[in-house]
């Protein structure tokens, strides 16, 4: 019999942020693969671990669930799983429950859920050193014999601290009662049953420390102030993009330099060949012209982090369910739509958790109006090109007004997309935002580095994967055919590249948009930080000379009229969208109806909005 084979089947379940993927991580290491279950997107994630004895297991690390009466799609493929639904899929042979010991009360739902099944079962209680920093003392006997199971200590996050686990999987275990023939949602009595029972075992088993939340109070009734709290928000997120300019500029300005010291060493090291001109003006170009703004990115995640480990954001859910309201949408939303400003692909896979198909769809619609971080280098780009660098009232950098704008834009038109949506679908039931408020704490530094570390290796492999093999195909389609011999203007005018944007062109002038724009916007649909990438290339192999440097800013200030580059910042907040977060929109919804839908309203919201600004700008400016 082979290893396989003799591997017990052994399922982790618990609720979402409980620890359980780091569980999972402690205790497969890389034996480990991530799929898909057949027909979703949601991640199946599998590995293998052998304990000391030598029993083998088969790990399923399971999609987070509060409840067996599934109100998400991930909560329906974890119960589907456990009651042994799915074909592709036998049911697992032993679950290990894992509970955040600092909410049992909120865990332990499901884990009586579950106990009617039958299937044996070991209680996992996770993160047991912060619940002995803040006081919580758990009998672990006891709440092993209220619940007639196996309950150990784990701590996901620190090696050997699935220890105490591992032990007990090597001990033979007994089913915690028998099988139902058939597994019913539960009614309101048996909710409320559940909560009693749960009620019970914690006063007998659990010790609370009196919480002094005097200070949480006092705090809160000015953030969740429905007028102070709102501009305490406003004027966070504007310090947010002042400081995305204003910290950026040192770190920006080394890369530059780095940047354009690379260039001039290879482009003098190197005789004037094709070679040369695919490393120096296409790849340290185009790829120098992305990786500047990484100092700016990250200035952005830190706040972003800081904020969610400070506690305050959900704060800022509850400030914005009203305003969400009235536009049709769930509280359930404001999640997913936070997440998009990092980048919409997760925004849209974290819309799963709203259960009203409806609300589900408007989020998923509109994720892609957040201001992603993929804009920022755009953003940055033409407002460093066209908007001094002067303070207003000697305080505020105008550059940062201008990027606070564009992200209110971006949010503002994202609310209107959603009024129309809900006038087109009809009002529909809206679900009450329920969220627990966690302790005001100073942000962890450890955690605020580790974050924005992994948001740079993020940045940096991006610009490494894709990036770099756009301006790798940008470079070839601008270099050839060569330009013949009597040619009078840039050689990139007589290459594919040239002829595909001079046939652009004829569509985008209206808006403003010249040849080189028009070449830039086609691998930005790839990514919308490749267009920098492309203008870089463009602009580069469009001087006069060989020399490359690092002057793309004076090249589109002198380049670009006023009108011209406001346009293009309006075409960016709507921007259609890169190839792969309509294919996510594919996956989520399995109908390539709505991609198709998105990419056409958004076109068309950029096409216009970009039309307006540059004819208003023209007016303006006696054009």
């Amino acid at each position: 019999m082979s290893a396989a084979t003799e591997s017990l089947r052994l399922a982790l379940l618990g609720n979402p942020n409980c620890g359980k993927t780091a569980l999972f991580n402690l205790l497969t290491g890389s034996r480990q693969k991530v799929a898909n279950y057949p027909g979703v997107t949601v991640d199946r994630k599998e590995g293998h671990f052998t304990t000391a004895a030598g029993k083998s297991f088969r790990v399923l690390d399971l999609p987070g669930a509060y409840s067996l009466n599934a109100l998400s799609i991930d909560e329906e493929i974890t119960r589907d799983v456990i009651l042994g639904r799915l074909d592709a899929e036998p049911p697992p042979e032993l679950i290990v429950c894992v509970s955040d010991a600092t909410n049992l009360k909120l865990n332990l739902r499901l884990v009586l859920e579950v106990r009617r099944l039958g299937i044996p079962m070991i209680l996992a209680l996770n993160m047991t050193d912060l619940a002995k920093r803040r006081g919580i003392v758990i009998d672990v006997p006891a709440l092993a014999r209220e619940l007639g199971m196996p309950v150990v200590s784990t701590i996901a996050i620190k090696g050997g601290g699935a220890d105490e686990l591992i032990r007990q999987l090597d001990t033979p275990l007994a089913a915690t009662g028998s099988p139902p023939a058939s597994w019913l949602p539960p009614d309101v009595a048996d909710v409320g049953a559940t909560q009693r029972e749960v009620r019970r075992i914690l006063a007998a088993t659990v010790s609370q420390p009196a919480v002094d939340t005097r200070r949480d109070e006092r705090i809160d009734r000015v953030v969740l102030h429905p007028v102070w709290g709102m501009l305490i928000l406003a004027g966070t997120l504007f310090l947010m993009f002042q400081a995305v300019f204003s910290w950026a500029s040192l770190p920006m300005e080394l890369i530059k330099d780095g940047v354009a010291a690379i260039g001039e060493t290879v482009g003098e090291r190197m005789p004037d060949t094709i070679l040369r001109s695919l490393l120096v003006d296409g790849i340290i170009a185009g790829v120098g012209s992305v990786l500047v703004f990484l100092p700016q990115i990250l200035i952005l995640f830190l706040f972003i982090l800081a904020l969610e480990d400070s506690g305050y954001l959900p704060r800022a859910a509850f400030l914005l369910d009203r305003l969400m309201g009235t536009v049709g949408l769930s509280g359930r939303s404001f999640i997913p739509l936070l997440s998009s400003f990092a980048c919409a692909i997760p925004g849209i896979m974290a819309a799963r958790t709203i259960s009203s198909w409806r609300d589900r769809l408007t989020t998923i619609m509109i994720a892609p109006l957040m201001t992603c971080s993929a804009r920022l280098p755009v953003y940055a780009l033409i407002i460093a090109a066209f908007i001094p660098a002067t303070t207003v009232a000697g305080v505020f950098s105008l550059q940062g007004l201008v990027l606070f704008g564009l992200y209110v834009g971006g949010v503002a038109s994202a609310m209107a997309v959603a009024g129309v949506l809900r006038l087109a679908t009809g009002k529909g039931v809206q679900s009450p935002l329920m969220l627990e408020l966690p302790s005001y704490r100073w942000p962890h530094g450890r955690s605020l580095l580790l974050g924005l570390l992994e948001r740079a290796r993020i940045f940096i492999q991006r610009v490494g994967g894709i990036i770099l093999s756009l301006m790798i195909v940008l470079w070839f389609l601008s270099t050839f055919p060569a330009a013949p011999a009597d040619a009078s203007g840039p050689a990139i005018q007589y290459s594919y590249a040239g002829m595909l944007g001079r046939a652009l062109e004829v569509v985008l002038a209206p808006i403003g948009f010249n040849w080189q724009i028009s070449i830039a916007l086609v691998p930005g649909m790839a990514a919308r930080e490749v267009a920098v990438g492309a203008l870089g290339t463009v602009y580069a192999l469009s001087a006069a000379g060989d020399d490359v440097t690092d002057q793309l800013l004076p090249m589109l200030a002198a380049s670009w009229s006023l009108p011209t580059a406001f346009a293009l910042l309006a075409w960016y907040v709507f921007s259609p969208q890169c190839l792969s977060t309509l294919a996510v929109v594919r996956r989520e919804t399995n109908s390539w109806r709505y991609p198709v839908l998105m990419a056409a309203y958004l076109f068309a919201l950029a096409y216009a909005a970009a039309f307006v600004t540059y004819r208003v700008a023209l007016l303006l400016s006696g054009g």
